[in-house]
């Protein structure tokens, strides 16, 4: 973690990622020092407890000012739950349809599954460890639809428990191919149907492996678990 900022620095610099919200059109809050004063909020509880919800509203209105597509909470959630079922239909047809229709449909099922899924364990996990969420988003990098934490509850809840919320959704997302494995046999799908299940799956370990851990769920999980390490050691 960066080298905490005295108290005086945190109200700068939410001072001045707070002009920048008030100034541009889409916010940019690298610069202001708004992530490390958040980094160091982390690390003291009495700091949470000061300055989440002023950490939260500028965090809500910098996420708003530069996301392309937003859907309201309980209408995203059950088109995520309903995008899910849809995708078990489809992989369900796969059992009383003939090759090669039967793999095509395990597979389009199998892809309505990872894009549906994904944002539900993040929103499942996060709901019981306390951290709530405002609104469903779609952006260009990656396409595929997220949900957005209230940031004020993610500062409140522990460090692990936010690890685990970050966590769940790559689990969820890189188990899929090989949990519907047993599945695609029963269903007598074509070879090549199992073969793309196995290459999806190993895929997303490499890029797991490359990406995640850099930049994406992976590496919040791997920061947030320093915090509560810290914390255990303190």
């Amino acid at each position: 973690m960066n080298d905490p900022m005295p108290s005086t620095e945190i109200d700068a610099a939410l001072d001045g990622a707070e002009a920048a919200l008030d100034t541009t059109g889409r916010v940019v809050l690298r610069g202001t020092g708004f992530w490390r004063a958040v980094a160091t909020v982390k690390s003291d509880r009495s700091l949470v407890d000061r300055y989440a919800d002023r950490i939260g509203a500028i965090d809500q209105a910098a996420f708003r000012s530069w996301v392309p597509i937003l859907i309201p909470l309980w209408p995203g959630t059950l088109a995520a739950i309903l995008g899910a079922v849809v995708a078990l239909v489809l992989i369900g047809l796969a059992y009383g349809t003939a090759a090669p229709w039967n793999g095509v449909w395990f597979l389009l099922g199998t892809g309505g599954l990872l894009v549906a899924t994904h944002g539900l364990a993040h929103l499942a996990v996060g709901s019981v460890v306390g951290i709530r969420f405002t609104t469903w988003f779609a952006g260009f990098k990656p396409p595929q639809p997220g949900v957005k934490t209230d940031y004020a509850s993610y500062l409140r809840s522990p460090a692990r428990s936010r690890a685990w919320m970050h966590a769940s959704g790559a689990i969820v997302t890189k188990s899929i191919p090989f949990l519907l494995l047993p599945s695609a046999l029963i269903a007598g799908v074509p070879t090549w149907t199992v073969i793309v299940l196995v290459g999806l799956g190993v895929f997303q370990l490499i890029t797991d492996a490359l990406w995640s851990t850099k930049v994406s769920d992976w590496a919040k999980y791997r920061r947030e678990m320093a915090i509560a390490r810290e914390y255990e050691g303190a």
